[in-house]
């Protein structure tokens, strides 16, 4: 449980966090701005399916599913997840979300700063005045612009310990990601050469090579059937992060993260994966390292 206080702490954060998402291009939502103790608690439950046998790399995921509960998550935990035939299926609970019904919960008060800042920061991105794109496009953008709003968060704060926090989750989250766009690449040729069964045994066998990237596959499907899981969560992760290092890359070479994400927020609600991969090399080029 968070001290006493915590919770209108974290509002007070949200309302800093929001006022700076201004100034650099961020319309604020009204998403995490209250606490539990002003309305009734919402969370959500997520599901992601994949046909088995089969990872959505360069296309939507099959199926997602969104159910809301009338609590927390913390209040209402699933217990299982039943199998549906053909499909491989990932789940996930959250109290966190971009809508205008998601409440600072005790939970979320007792999470460190750079995460709260992070979650704040990626939730109000998701606006429809920022970014109104497919979800697997979308989601591909902000989780690394968030990233890099946290990070230029706590320097214009000066907090150096905060800082230094955010930096260093930026740096595992590249390493991370280029390590699940490695495996994501052989997961593939697998998935295409042999039977599911098979194909899994040796995906998960990969994941060796992948140290970071199997930390976070491992943590994140406590609870759940690895075998169930696999291509669904395989799919959903390529969503988050299948831009990541190249939007990275691109707020170590501009100057202006603000301009990045004007740019970014240029892109046409139709946008499509490689359209947007497309618009990305072109601001790689846009965007040259400053001369030292």
């Amino acid at each position: 449980m968070p001290p006493p206080g915590a919770l209108h702490e974290t509002v007070r954060l949200s309302e800093e966090v929001k006022a700076f998402g201004k100034t650099i291009g961020i319309e604020p939502t009204e998403a995490l701005s209250r606490t539990m103790a002003e309305a009734p608690a919402l969370s959500l439950l997520w599901l992601w399916l994949q046909r088995a046998g089969t990872l959505a790399l360069r296309t939507p995921i099959d199926l997602r599913v969104a159910v809301g509960l009338a609590g927390v998550k913390e209040q209402a935990r699933v217990e299982q997840v039943y199998r549906v035939d053909g499909f491989s299926i990932y789940y996930r609970q959250g109290n966190e979300f971009a809508d205008p019904r998601a409440l600072a919960s005790a939970g979320f008060a007792a999470e460190g700063a750079v995460r709260r800042v992070n979650v704040i920061l990626h939730e109000d991105l998701h606006g429809d005045k920022n970014f109104d794109l497919p979800w697997e496009v979308e989601e591909g953008i902000v989780t690394p612009l968030g990233a890099l709003a946290t990070v230029e968060f706590f320097r214009r704060k000066g907090d150096q310990e905060n800082s230094a926090k955010a930096r260093t989750a930026l740096t595992e989250e590249r390493q991370m990601a280029r390590e699940l766009s490695a495996l994501l690449a052989r997961a593939e040729l697998i998935f295409s050469a042999f039977p599911r069964e098979e194909a899994q045994q040796k995906v998960f066998a990969l994941m060796a090579d992948y140290p970071a990237y199997r930390r976070r596959f491992q943590r994140q499907i406590q609870g759940q059937h690895p075998g169930m899981v696999l291509e669904a969560k395989l799919s959903h992760d390529a969503a988050y992060f299948r831009y990541f290092e190249r939007i990275a890359a691109l707020g170590e070479t501009s100057a202006d993260l603000a301009a990045l994400i004007a740019e970014l927020k240029r892109l046409p609600a139709e946008t499509t994966i490689e359209q947007a991969e497309k618009r990305l090399d072109e601001l790689a080029v846009k965007f040259v390292a400053p001369a030292k």
